[in-house]
């Protein structure tokens, strides 16, 4: 590593505290911390001019290349007139612009927009808002339905609503409380469904949403289902009175191969929470759509606790804006989503040839997001170091999951940089 690498390393470890992380094991060496100096395309770079693919779009925020030149001069165009203001009471051109445009995109009757400043937020906003909703009918519906092995966020409330237990079993005590459905990635179908009947059935009238991930739960080791699914679930909510939030933080704006996950069903939920790619990957926003009869709940003449009182001190945030309408631009210049259909059936073709491995099991995909896991080699925390550290020498950048690896690059991945990324995979299994 470069002289100036080393020293960057160790002035962040000496103050910097990452998420996610053992630090012990980036203090001792054992997992090496990179140093990055600027991003292009799907290559982010060292100060030593080293690159490492970015076959995670950095925790699957990027969608279109690291500096994209259209969105960073939009951020720069909007950060000369407006940064900020505050969204109570004020509002501005571009807030007003995306959510028009959103809309027109979203499931269908989702027509209203409220905004946040990221991910675990919108999920906040949406639990609390299908609680709040029941109870401005007079109902008291403290539960919230979440599939095994679900995540959506990590703040106390949308923590709790997820099943993923490695991220919440040390904070149990002071969660609130949900329960778990089973996950149709996780068993067949019909027992996940009668398993979510089981559950609205013993908790009649209490419970006031169920929220899923549609189609690919994904820090639960990007296990997959089938858009079925997603309809019968929509008919139990119907059946049950109960709302139907769908976290697409993670799979909107194409990552499944249509615009949102949902798009792949005939029916739409009652809540969407959107954040990540929403950006281009360049700022924190989020999203949650919602029906006007939710909305119309809350617009009561009664300022006190029948109001949706919630807010960030971000809300709306005018530049976070700038680059969330550049983004859709793209969208709308090209055709992003065909152009994705033919790149994902190139990762196809090479994960088909990564399956035939005897160390691997389980290859899926869906769109842009594909994943298998490793068999035949002992599983523990160590498998995980090896694995990063055999991608970073050959210029790749994972974070597997367990012993799952997967892939969700940026959009702006070229065909010759799927291969180099999938000769790299079959060489990081082979020196396992």
């Amino acid at each position: 590593m470069a002289l100036l690498n080393d020293q960057l390393t160790k002035r962040d470890l000496a103050h910097i505290w990452h998420p996610c992380s053992q630090m012990s094991e980036y203090r001792s060496g054992k997992l090496p911390l990179l140093a990055i100096e600027r991003g292009e395309g799907v290559w982010l770079y060292d100060y030593d001019g080293a690159r490492y693919l970015d076959a995670i779009s950095s925790w699957w925020v990027n969608l279109f290349g690291h500096s994209q030149p259209y969105i960073a001069e939009a951020i720069a165009r909007q950060a000369r007139s407006l940064e900020h203001c505050i969204f109570a009471g004020y509002t501005h051109e571009g807030a007003t612009r995306l959510a028009e445009r959103i809309v027109k995109i979203a499931p269908k009757g989702l027509n209203r927009v409220f905004f946040a400043d990221n991910g675990s937020a919108a999920v906040e906003v949406s639990l609390k808002m299908a609680f709040h909703y029941f109870a401005n009918r007079g109902e008291n519906r403290p539960l919230v339905i979440s599939l095994a092995g679900g995540y959506h966020g990590e703040t106390l409330g949308a923590l709790a609503a997820g099943g993923a237990e490695l991220y919440k079993r040390i904070y149990a005590p002071i969660l609130i409380q949900t329960l778990q459905a089973k996950s149709p990635a996780l068993c067949e179908e019909k027992e996940a469904i009668a398993d979510m009947r089981r559950l609205l059935e013993e908790n009649r009238g209490k419970v006031c949403a169920a929220i899923v991930e549609p189609l690919v739960q994904c820090a639960g080791d990007m296990a997959m289902y089938d858009p079925s699914y997603l309809r019968a679930l929509r008919n139990l909510c119907d059946e049950f009175d109960v709302l139907l939030i769908a976290d697409e933080i993670a799979t909107g704006f194409g990552r499944t191969g249509t615009m949102f996950a949902f798009d792949q069903t005939d029916v739409s939920p009652d809540l969407t929470t959107l954040s990540k790619g929403l950006t281009g990957g360049f700022l924190p926003l989020s999203l949650v759509l919602t029906s006007d009869r939710i909305y119309e709940a809350f617009c009561l003449d009664d300022y006190g606790e029948k109001t949706f009182l919630h807010s960030h001190s971000y809300t709306g945030n005018a530049i976070a804006c700038a680059a969330a309408n550049a983004t859709l631009d793209i969208f709308e210049s090209r055709d992003v989503i065909g152009e994705n259909k033919i790149k994902a059936r190139l990762i196809a073709d090479r994960l088909s040839i990564v399956a035939k491995n005897k160390r691997v099991a389980n290859a899926r995909q869906k769109g842009m997001i594909a994943a298998f896991d490793l068999i035949g080699v002992k599983y523990n925390r160590d498998l995980t170091v090896r694995v990063t550290r055999e991608a970073i020498k050959r210029g790749v950048m994972f974070r597997p999951l367990g012993k799952t690896i997967y892939v969700m690059p940026p959009y702006a991945i070229a065909h010759s940089e799927i291969d180099f990324l999938f000769d790299a995979i079959e060489e990081i299994i082979a020196a396992l």
